[in-house]
């Protein structure tokens, strides 16, 4: 019995240096550096869009993901809304001193509209339904919600010289949810609620500066965010 007990304690001690290593430190504040870009073709209702993101868990080292993402875009005439279809490359990077790597494919699709309420508070909608093939994983699916709200400060739209708080709120649901070898994945996949700062160094060229906290179902963790957001 006593010997029983003695290996167990020593399984448990073994295992915990790799529990730590499951999961980010959340005390660590991380930083992404993010470019949003979009682009009409004339009056066709067709245009393109994406963003180059480059994720680490602390300021400016380890990585965590690098995303590289472009969709074609398409507005009915007076709709008031956008469909977009793309394609994103993404290589997600282990916490730590590791530096494997996994590599994901996915394909997406989404329908975003604006909204104006009052004479200063910008909303937009996304919603956003993707298929991803990670790793070694089976192919899975995801269900995504993002309200974005946008006020500013100092005139009633967003353009040059607009300064601006932007806030969003997005919340992820998986589809599948066996994703292969007797592995499942929750219902919930994450959470991201955001607050920064936004000033317009152009009409078609803004800013953001802000804090956004990241929550999924075993650990959050707070992430500084830097962006340029470009409409050709």
């Amino acid at each position: 019995m006593k010997r029983n007990i003695l290996l167990l304690v020593l399984a448990m001690l073994a295992l915990t240096p790799l529990r730590a290593q499951e999961g980010p430190d959340e005390d660590q504040l991380g930083a992404w550096y993010m470019y949003f870009f979009n682009a009409d073709f004339g009056d066709s209702g067709f245009g393109v869009q994406g963003d180059y993101q480059f994720r680490f868990w602390e300021p400016a080292g380890d990585l965590e993901q690098i995303l590289l993402r472009t969709g074609l875009t398409y507005s009915p005439r007076g709709a008031g809304i956008k469909f977009t279809l793309g394609y994103g490359n993404i290589t997600t990077g282990v916490p730590g001193e590791s530096t494997s790597t996994v590599n994901e494919s996915r394909i997406y699709q989404e329908a975003l509209f604006p909204q104006k309420i009052g004479g200063r508070f910008l909303l937009t909608h996304r919603l956003r339904y993707e298929q991803r093939w990670v790793g070694d994983q089976d192919f899975r699916t995801r269900y995504r919600y993002n309200l974005f709200v946008n006020v500013p400060l100092n005139a009633t739209e967003l353009r040059r010289r607009t300064v601006y708080l932007a806030l969003y709120n997005e919340i992820f649901i998986n589809g599948q949810r066996e994703i292969g070898d007797g592995r499942r994945v929750g219902f919930f996949d994450r959470n991201r609620t955001y607050l920064g700062l936004g000033y317009g160094l152009r009409k078609n060229l803004r800013t953001q500066v802000g804090w956004m906290k990241q929550t999924t179902a075993n650990w959050g963790k707070g992430q500084l965010q830097f962006s340029l957001h470009h409409s050709w």
